[in-house]
């Protein structure tokens, strides 16, 4: 693989802005999680229902989806030459 397949594969996969924002918004769910955990009575439906739904979209939803997310473009560039 020549220099510029390999520095345009490099910046194919790098992480933009949005998905630096994603994450923020993901970190922001799961304190937001604890912190409806850490309000409720040990046996209120805040604490056992809501709290772990919230803690499960900001792990297994928002921050993976900012990993993963990459913007569309028209390129078609193939890398696996």
């Amino acid at each position: 693989m020549n220099k510029k397949k390999k520095s345009d594969f490099i910046k194919k996969i790098s992480l933009r802005p949005i998905n630096y924002i994603i994450f923020g918004i993901g970190i922001l769910a799961i304190i937001i999680g604890y912190f409806v955990m850490a309000k409720g009575d040990t046996n209120s439906f805040q604490t056992l229902s809501i709290a772990p739904i919230v803690l499960l979209i900001g792990y297994l939803v928002i921050i993976p989806f900012s990993i993963l997310y990459r913007k569309k473009s028209n390129d078609k560039t193939d890398f696996t030459k």
